[in-house]
């Protein structure tokens, strides 16, 4: 299904000025949308790869008192169904660049069983934060063929319904192994703010394919507010 209308993601990309230090950026974002949070906690999706990485590990070292982390609850944004140890598993990468050294409540995606149970567990996780204290930042990557989350192209979860929260996918092109489980867009366009953080040159024909007005999965996210952190290697 494409989307009608200008996409929202698309947009912010154009207007989105490249940054000198993504990871810089991104803990500076965190600092701000924590101190503006609207309720007590603050709840952050997160996500995997070596740009995510990189910003957790600065995120971990904020000043003193930028950010209250017995306050914040973070949860998995997408996950391969390997084991929670994996070198593969983004919530390895999660916990040791950020969880494990600021001490916030975490809840990973299980990955020990089938994945359409797997799924519905999580689905049951993120339906109680959607309907209490809501999402206030989603933090998602970009891959060269344009997906984000584990949402690729052509895959059938980018087509979920606006209830399911958490789909089961593998990637129809082949490109990105193992079978994983994403939020949809139905729940990353639930959050007051979904942030896009790109860097290299690796990335510069997805980034150029989006402002040229593809139908990439990146550009569907329609969240409360989407910013692009992006820096001048991948903008070009």
């Amino acid at each position: 299904m494409t989307e009608t209308g200008p996409s929202p993601a698309t947009e912010a990309l154009r207007a989105a000025a490249p940054v000198p230090d993504v990871p810089e950026a991104f803990a500076a974002l965190v600092a701000e949308w924590f101190t503006a949070r609207p309720g007590e906690r603050f709840t952050m999706v997160l996500s995997g790869g070596p740009t995510a990485e990189a910003c957790y590990e600065r995120t971990a070292v904020l000043p003193a008192g930028a950010v209250d982390w017995s306050l914040v609850d973070v949860f998995m944004g997408d996950e391969r169904m390997v084991p929670a140890d994996d070198p593969d598993a983004n919530q390895r990468l999660v916990r040791e660049a950020l969880v494990d050294k600021v001490g916030c409540r975490f809840t990973p995606m299980p990955t020990d069983g089938d994945p359409g149970a797997c799924a519905a567990a999580y689905q049951t996780v993120l339906a109680g934060v959607v309907a209490g204290p809501g999402l206030d930042l989603v933090h998602l990557g970009m891959g060269p063929d344009g997906h984000t989350a584990s949402l690729f192209p052509g895959a059938p979860s980018l087509d979920a319904p606006p209830d399911q929260l958490v789909a089961t996918t593998t990637d129809p092109n082949g490109r990105n192994p193992h079978p994983r489980l994403t939020l949809t867009l139905g729940a990353i366009d639930r959050a007051r703010l979904a942030v896009f953080t790109v860097a290299g040159e690796t990335k510069r024909e997805a980034v150029n394919r989006l402002l040229a007005g593809e139908d990439l999965p990146a550009a569907r996210v329609r969240a409360g507010e989407v910013r692009w952190l992006i820096d001048g290697e991948a903008r070009g």
